[in-house]
């Protein structure tokens, strides 16, 4: 069915930028988000009446670098293959004038940390059915044949529905899909969110637990791990000794502290996705009328009055 195309003469429309070769997509001026590899604008799927989101990279800036020609056309393969709620999902993808370009669903809130930080009062249950979902998405990825590692989880790679909260799992260009022994050699991620023997280039999946528990503690306590570090050296140092980023002494529920620490254990004890979420912390979020204590408002304004951080 062809598309409606708004009447150039309509000073009201928004003009599309940009219209995909099918005609079904067409892209608008606005940005929604922008990296070192690609920029992202709000578009708009004609078929169905949604908004998406058109990503767009200038594949010209990478012809001379393999592995990140080799990480972006990793995404893609990756996005496509994967079909689950709690993930970002692929709609199209095509290459023009040596850009490529791929369609995904937008979420309406922007990311994780950018909404936490607009809406500082929210109910410890809110966080955990955040963070549950998250494992969600986790436990996909890593059941996934082959096993994928997302190498990269942070807030700002997690995107909000805000008005049904909703959470998804996106930016997978760092993402690797493993073998059967989920063993992984480079070095990749964001050095705050980085499990330490990520930088020993010998890990597996497990990595992004450790990033998952960190993005937990940045819930809690609006504060990025590690903040106290001012260069990617004394991140490193700390977090290779085992030393946990100042913002954990903030956390005053043991409840909380001590899911936290069980992601950033040892790898090998470090529980997976599947195990978490059977973990107790998670116990009554379906039941409105139980975990009465789970409902005290986090505020940022007022720490001594609440038990979760202070």
């Amino acid at each position: 069915m062809p598309c409606v195309n708004p009447d150039p003469s309509d000073k009201d429309a928004e003009p599309f930028v940009e219209i995909d070769p099918t005609g079904r997509y067409g892209r608008y001026k606005e940005l929604l988000g922008a990296g070192a590899v690609k920029k992202v604008y709000r578009a708009f799927d004609q078929e169905i009446g949604i908004e998406v989101a058109w990503n767009q990279i200038r594949l010209g800036c990478f012809v001379d670098n393999e592995p990140m020609m080799q990480r972006i056309q990793s995404e893609v393969e990756l996005l496509t293959s994967l079909n689950n709620e709690n993930i970002i999902s692929l709609y199209h993808v095509w290459e023009e004038q040596n850009t490529l370009n791929f369609i995904t669903e937008v979420c309406t809130s922007g990311n994780l940390r950018e909404y936490r930080q607009k809406h500082r009062h929210v109910s410890l249950k809110a966080l955990k059915k955040w963070s549950k979902q998250i494992l969600m998405g986790l436990e996909y990825l890593h059941t996934h044949e082959p096993c994928v590692i997302h190498r990269d989880l942070n807030c700002s790679n997690v995107f909000v529905n805000g008005h049904i909260g909703q959470i998804k799992i996106g930016d997978l260009g760092m993402a690797a899909a493993v073998g059967k022994n989920h063993v992984a050699h480079s070095i990749l991620g964001t050095p705050e969110f980085m499990a330490p023997e990520l930088y020993d280039e010998d890990y597996t999946e497990m990595v992004d637990i450790y990033s998952f528990g960190l993005c937990v503690l940045e819930l809690v306590t609006l504060e990025l791990p590690y903040s106290e570090c001012d260069t990617v050296a004394k991140i490193y140092k700390k977090v290779t000794s085992g030393i946990r980023p100042q913002a954990m002494n903030k956390v005053k529920n043991p409840e909380v502290k001590a899911f936290i620490e069980k992601c950033l254990a040892q790898p090998r004890k470090r529980p997976s996705a599947s195990d978490l979420l059977k973990d107790p912390f998670f116990d009554g979020l379906d039941d409105d009328e139980n975990n009465n204590n789970s409902n005290s408002e986090i505020s940022n304004n007022n720490y001594s009055s609440i038990p979760i951080f202070g």
